[in-house]
This record gives C-alpha cells, structure tokens and sequence, in this order.
C-alpha cells in the first residue's frame, strides 16, 4: 500500500507565528494555520490539525463503513458522514477531547438496526479510528 505525504512550514512563535501546510502528495491546496485561529470558534479561513484529522477520519469512516454494508449484502446508495474532533487542555499543552461521528445513508437492503450495526463496525475498523484510540470517539449513524 503506498504512503501519503504531507508538509508544513512554520515562522515564530506559537502565539505570534504562523504555517502553511500542504498537501504534496495529491498537490490538490496548500492551508493556512496559527494557534491563535486553532483556538477561536471562527478559523477565519485558516485550517488546524484538528480540522485536518476530522477530515481524515470522515473520510477513512465513510470509505469503510460503504465495505461494511456490501460485506453484509446491501448496497451503499450515499453516505453523509461528517467528524467533530475537539481540543481541550492538558498538562501540557493541549490534547484532543474528542470525536464526534455522524452518519445519516440511503442504504439499499439494510434496516435502520442493521445501518447502526454497521457504521459501528466501521467506526470500530476505519484505520483512522484505530489510530486515535486515545481519543473517545461517539458514533451518531441513522438511515436518511
């Protein structure tokens, strides 16, 4: 399986300075970032990392949970799945609180108990999920 790249340039100090990262494996955009837009409500056109994972952890979601529902014998018509991922304090710094995924499908050949089972299953196995489970992660999955 290949890997994925990507790339951040940083000047100043956390308080004062600012980055851009860059997405060099796919080319496709390169973001602004500070702290002090990481730490306000509004971004104000800047991304985070936090930003950046619940992107990730959509996407790696909702690729594995349309698996899931073909592995069980349905067929995936959409997914909607969108990631909250939280940042509080910690000692030091900061760590990530939480994740929040939400999932609402058009599922062919699957019931709504059967859509839970299987976005919990795909919670459960997405890569992405399995690489932050040091981070509790809450599941909202319901049939459109």
């Amino acid at each position: 399986m290949p890997s994925r790249s990507a790339r951040t340039a940083w000047k100043g100090s956390l308080q004062e300075g600012s980055g851009e990262v860059e997405l060099t494996s796919s080319g496709v955009g390169t973001f602004n970032m500070s702290f002090p837009s990481r730490a306000a409500e509004k971004a104000d056109g800047n991304t985070s990392p936090e930003e950046l994972i619940a992107a990730a952890h959509s996407a790696c979601f909702a690729m594995q949970l349309s698996a899931v529902i073909a592995e069980m014998g349905a067929t995936p018509e959409s997914l909607d799945a969108t990631a909250v991922v939280s940042l509080g304090p910690d000692s030091p710094g900061f760590k990530l609180t939480g994740i929040k995924l939400t999932v609402r499908g058009a599922v062919d050949g699957l019931d709504a108990d059967g859509f839970s089972k299987a976005a919990q299953a795909a919670k459960e196995s997405c890569p992405v999920s399995k690489a932050l489970t040091g981070v509790p992660i809450s599941l909202d999955a319901a049939l459109a």
